[in-house]
């Protein structure tokens, strides 16, 4: 076993990569310029696109594209037989009862069971709890493949490190945690990764302790912006500045400076609940992670109550009033607009009767009317608004500076919420 998989290192792996989204793509190209790769995706319009040197979520470049002539795309599952190697980078949503939702992994697990053969690799690179991938994918695999797990087919687990809009934390330049079923098969996933990715690799315990670490690794970060974004809601009833807080706590050495806001994106806002439904199914309530999670799910609709408070003290009448949301994504400088938190603003605003505007240049409308029902405003119109929400911290909203943001407001009275603090201080009637 071990010798056949160092062999296939050398010269024989032919990678199939299932899902061609913000993971997927990066490491299809990636790869493509050591190994003969297939890049498979459901949606025809994606590849389509893809096939023409184009990629909407602005990851990969025309020219990265083009140069890119080991891969090939196709959404035929016939043409992952190609493959000897399989990476599934499909996603791993919640649902409404923030449930993990592993509808779109298992999909991808049959469609690669349809064409598993002896001695093939399958990696898994999606976001899920402990256990996952050997007590939900491996059994498909077997029941798809006829084949036996471990003797006549192999698992994988690599967690993606993915940052959608990172020009410097790249694919290639992420150190990459790595795992395998046997200690063989470890080593060969180790390999494997270690040929492309040039900040090395990190090879794990066992499968579980990757998808352990994977997973910790979000939900540690949305307890620590938790916790900074209670300590906002407490500055902000003893009219303390929250920067001029942070600032100050940040000249100690260990002081780790999270910023308050919005938790959303498909890994720090959807990740822990992964955790703790597996902790639930083992019996334990998880008491920190939740509390943490449903602060941050909180925040949109405590942005939006302070907006229209203090429209309503600056004598602003509701009745009549307009607010535009400056920015639609998730974060900043991308067009990722996976569960993005600021629709949670909007939903909250429109409660209390306030027709909302949003506007942001990163975003494809048509992506913005399918998944959210959202005419996006391309042309704002000046003088036209009594509350502006700087929601996201677009570079296109950081040149905009004050005054020109403040120009979208009424003359007479507005207020703006300068929700990312990209403005200077005092520049803005609200921050967090």
């Amino acid at each position: 076993m071990s010798q056949q998989l160092m062999v296939m290192i050398a010269s024989e792996a032919r990678v199939g990569v299932v899902g061609l989204g913000y993971v997927g793509l990066p490491l299809a190209v990636s790869f493509a310029k050591y190994f003969d790769v297939v890049g498979f995706d459901i949606k025809a319009e994606r590849v389509r696109e893809l096939s023409n040197g184009h990629d909407r979520t602005l990851e990969v470049s025309k020219a990265e594209l083009e140069s890119a002539s080991r891969l090939v795309f196709s959404t035929d599952p016939t043409a992952l037989e190609q493959a000897n190697v399989y990476v599934v980078t499909t996603p791993t949503p919640i649902d409404e009862h923030n449930q993990p939702d592993l509808r779109p992994v298992l999909s991808a697990t049959r469609t690669i069971g349809q064409v598993l053969r002896k001695g093939d690799v399958v990696i898994y690179e999606s976001t899920v709890y402990p256990g996952a991938t050997e007590e939900e994918c491996v059994p498909l695999l077997e029941e798809v493949s006829g084949l036996r797990f471990n003797e006549e087919f192999y698992v994988g687990y690599s967690p993606e490190r993915i940052n959608p809009g990172d020009r410097s934390h790249r694919f290639e330049t992420i150190l990459k945690v790595t795992s395998g079923s046997t200690p063989e098969v470890a080593d060969f996933v180790d390999s494997l990764y270690r040929t492309v990715v040039r900040a090395g690799t990190f090879k794990a315990a066992s499968i579980k302790v990757a998808e352990a670490a994977k997973v910790i690794e979000n939900t540690q970060r949305d307890v620590n912006i938790a916790l900074i974004n209670e300590l906002a809601l407490v500055f902000n009833r003893l009219g303390i500045d929250t920067q001029d807080v942070l600032d100050a706590a940040a000249t100690k050495w260990n002081f780790l400076k999270f910023q308050p806001g919005l938790v959303g994106g498909h890994c720090i806002g959807v990740d822990p609940y992964y955790l703790t439904h597996k902790a639930q199914a083992i019996g334990y309530h998880p008491e920190i992670i939740l509390a943490g999670r449903r602060l941050n799910d909180s925040m949109g609709s405590y942005v939006a109550s302070q907006l229209v408070s203090t429209m309503i003290r600056r004598g602003i009448d509701l009745r009549t009033a307009r607010v535009l949301l400056l920015g639609l994504t998730f974060k900043e400088n991308t067009p990722d607009l996976r569960n993005t938190k600021v629709i949670d603003i909007r939903r909250e605003l429109e409660n209390f009767g306030l027709p909302v505007d949003i506007h942001d240049p990163w975003v494809d409308p048509k992506e913005a009317f399918e998944e959210y029902g959202i005419d996006v405003v391309q042309d704002l119109e000046v003088g036209a608004y009594d509350g502006i929400v700087v929601a996201v911290a677009h570079d296109e909203f950081a040149t905009m500076g004050a005054a020109g943001i403040r120009a979208f407001g009424r003359p007479e009275a507005s207020v703006i919420y300068d929700l990312k603090c990209i403005l200077p201080k005092g520049a803005s009637d609200l921050r967090l």
